[in-house]
This record gives C-alpha cells, sequence and structure tokens, in this order.
C-alpha cells in the first residue's frame, strides 16, 4: 500500500471510531423505556346496535406487554357535557405509573347505560349494554396490547349501572367499582330514583326503557334482587355520608348549590350502599365497603372513592 493510500485508511478507520463513539454516547444520553410516559388516545367506535360513532377516551400503559382492561363510566352527562372523570378529576396522573388500559367512554347520558326496548324521542337509541359487553372491548382488544381480564367502574348514575351489567353479563368483568351509585332499580324507591334521572333530568321516558311501571324487566335489572350473580364477582361499593369537607373540592362560585344539592344526593346513595351490604351479607357475597368519613355528591369525593378501590381492583385484574 502506497503510504498516502495508508494515511488515508488510517484517517477513515479514526473517524469511524470517533463517530461509533458519539452514536453511542448519544444514545446513552437518549431516552429510556423506563421514562416513557402512558398514551392517551382517542378512540371512536362504531356501534351497530346504535347506528353510531361513540368517542372513548384511553389511557394505555408506558410498560411493555399486554395489559388488562379498567373500563371507567362516568354520571348522568355521560361526558358529553364535558363533566367527566378524563376532565374532572387527575386519572391521567394517578394511572400514569399501573400496567392498565383504562377505557372511558363519552356518552350515554341519561341512559342507566342499558339497552332501551325503543328508540326515545328525546334521548334517542340507546343500547349500552351491547356496546359496553360487546362492540367496544371487541375494538379495544383489537387496537390494544390486552389480557383479556376487565374491570369496570361508573360513578353516580353509573354506580348502580356498572353492578346491572356485571348482573347481565356475568364472568365478563372480574372486579366492579361501584361509587356513589345505588343498587336498586325496581320497587317505587327504585323506580322513583330512576325515573328521577331519566325523566326528570333527561326529559326521557322509562318506559322505552324497561317498560311499564309493572313490566318484569325493572326487576331482570335491578343488581338488589339478583345480587346473586354477583357471586364470583370483586366488588368495591363505596359513599360519602353528605357532610360537606374538605374532600370534596368544590368550586368556590359554586360552593352553595354545589354543597346543599350534592348533601342530599350523597345522603340517598349512602342509605342505598348500606342497603346493599346487608343483602350482600345475607347471601354470604364477600364485597368490600367503604363509607368516608365526609363527602357530597362531588368529584372530589368520587376521586378518592376510586384511588381506594383501585388496590381491589387491580388485584382482582392482575394489574
Amino acid at each position: 500500500m502506497r503510504p498516502f493510500e495508508a494515511l488515508r485508511s488510517a484517517i477513515s478507520l479514526r473517524v469511524a471510531a470517533v463517530m461509533l463513539l458519539v452514536f453511542s454516547a448519544w444514545a446513552a444520553l437518549g431516552p429510556s423505556p423506563a421514562s416513557a410516559e402512558p398514551r392517551i388516545t382517542r378512540v371512536d367506535v362504531y356501534s351497530e346496535s346504535m347506528g353510531r360513532w361513540v368517542a372513548n377516551d384511553v389511557i394505555s400503559p408506558a410498560s411493555a406487554g399486554p395489559a388488562p382492561t379498567f373500563y371507567l363510566l362516568t354520571g348522568i352527562g355521560g361526558g358529553s357535557d364535558g363533566i367527566s372523570w378524563f376532565n374532572n378529576t387527575g386519572v391521567r396522573d394517578f394511572f400514569a405509573d399501573k400496567h392498565v388500559n383504562v377505557v372511558m367512554p363519552i356518552g350515554g347520558q341519561y341512559s342507566m347505560y342499558t339497552d332501551w326496548d325503543a328508540d326515545d324521542p328525546v334521548l334517542g337509541r340507546n343500547k349500552w349494554q351491547t356496546y359496553l359487553t360487546s362492540e367496544l372491548p371487541a375494538a379495544i382488544d383489537g387496537r390494544f396490547a390486552t389480557t383479556g381480564a376487565n374491570a369496570i367502574g361508573g360513578v353516580s348514575m353509573a354506580g348502580g349501572a356498572v353492578l346491572d351489567l356485571a348482573v347481565q353479563a356475568p364472568g365478563f368483568y372480574r372486579a366492579v367499582g361501584s361509587y356513589s351509585g345505588c343498587a336498586a332499580t325496581s320497587g317505587l324507591l327504585g323506580q322513583a330514583m330512576v325515573r328521577s334521572m331519566v325523566e326528570l333530568r333527561g326529559g326521557g321516558n322509562a318506559t322505552n326503557m324497561w317498560g311499564s311501571a309493572v313490566d318484569p324487566q325493572w326487576r331482570v335489572h335491578d343488581p338488589m334482587v339478583n345480587a346473586e350473580r354477583l357471586r364470583g364477582t370483586e366488588l368495591f361499593v363505596s359513599s360519602g355520608n353528605g357532610l360537606p369537607g374538605g374532600i370534596d373540592n368544590h368550586d368556590p362560585v359554586l360552593v352553595v348549590p354545589q354543597t346543599i344539592g350534592g348533601s342530599a344526593v350523597e345522603m340517598v346513595t349512602n342509605v342505598c350502599a348500606v342497603a346493599f351490604q346487608s343483602r350482600l351479607h345475607s347471601l354470604g357475597i364477600p364485597a368490600t365497603f367503604a363509607y368516608l368519613s365526609q363527602g357530597t355528591h362531588s368529584w372530589g369525593l368520587f376521586e378518592t372513592e376510586l384511588r381506594e378501590s383501585w388496590p381491589v381492583i387491580g388485584r382482582a385484574i392482575g394489574a
């Protein structure tokens, strides 16, 4: 080899070595998988049963590998009014270090998250049981890495509805979290509470949902009546006591109306929880009940309930 060519070859080798060293140092300083954050995705799923698209906010874990799924339902407005777990609580931060897919559907306002017998002139077509137990899970399992282990949680109107969904689809959910809801839907008091949400608040007609007042469907969808079908499902049921406190974290501008209305509603849910606990105890069905020492029907209370339920729910689904 000529001297000039030998020198050029040596220089090339030195440059290559330096570039390799620089690249290795850059790679070492780059972000590691452990520092990744959970992904937040808006997933639109077409519901054949309702003939429309439904939006869903999904928090998927930063850690690799298949994860269980936690479906989390909001209250009477279904999140369509902008009031939801996603917008009013710190769920994104809470689930940031947890290996679980959290799916929060948007919609279902005033529907009790059930399949209605007929379309309603005001509330339209509601087939939420079909959507939540069949259509949505199929879409989530098809898009995300899931283990097939499912749980569901819901607040207020959805606090009773999630228990009914577990009754109607036994074995589909390994765990249920019912936050500040009511398990009873039949009888004079149960129907009165359901109608107050569907008709007085929503403007719909509950006859289009489960038929007339004497239709047996009201009892078919009553978790208090059908509690036996919840045996084997991990249950967490919670309520505040209606007394305002720091847990509520109310908007200072709306603190008076929110406290007055929220106190009355939470007192009712507390009575419902005690009655449901007695019912499960009579059947020998284990469940975790949490009665908080303060709290009106507020997002501050709801988030506290969710956090307290997670050790029970997470363990049940392997999260």
